[in-house]
C-alpha cells in the first residue's frame, strides 16, 4: 500500500511494505514498492465514514508501470472498510492487470 511522501516521512516507514518484502521472498514473486504511486496526501481514513472513505481515495492512486495482462498482489497491514483497496485494486484493474490479489495482515472488527 503506498504511502504519500508526507505520511511516509511522519510515520519512518511503509508497514505494509515491511511485509510485503518477506511475503514476496517467502512466495517467490517480485515485490516493487514503486509500482503504485500514491499521488494525493488523503485525509487519515479513520476519521471518516464509508462513503467520505470512498470519496477520499478514489483517484488517490497511479499506476508507474505496466501491469496488462499481470496478477498483481497489494498488500496492507490494516483493513478497516476496504475503501483504500478497493480503489487502489480499481485503479491496477483499469490500467489492464488480469487480476488483483490483496493480501491483509489485520482486519478491524466490523460495528
Amino acid at each position: 500500500m503506498p504511502l504519500s511522501s508526507r505520511r511516509l516521512i511522519a510515520r519512518g516507514n511503509n508497514q505494509a511494505w515491511a511485509i510485503a518484502h518477506p511475503l514476496a521472498r517467502r512466495l517467490s514473486v517480485t515485490a516493487d514498492a514503486s509500482l503504485m504511486l500514491r499521488t494525493q496526501h488523503t485525509a487519515p481514513q479513520s476519521k471518516l465514514d464509508l462513503k467520505a472513505r470512498c470519496r477520499n481515495v478514489a483517484t488517490a492512486f497511479k499506476v508507474t508501470r505496466a501491469v496488462r495482462g499481470k496478477h498483481v498482489g497489494v498488500v496492507d497491514n490494516v483493513m478497516t472498510s476496504g475503501a483504500t483497496l478497493d480503489a487502489l485494486a480499481r485503479t491496477i484493474k483499469l490500467a489492464g492487470a488480469r487480476r488483483v490479489t490483496n493480501f491483509i495482515a489485520l482486519r478491524t472488527p466490523r460495528d
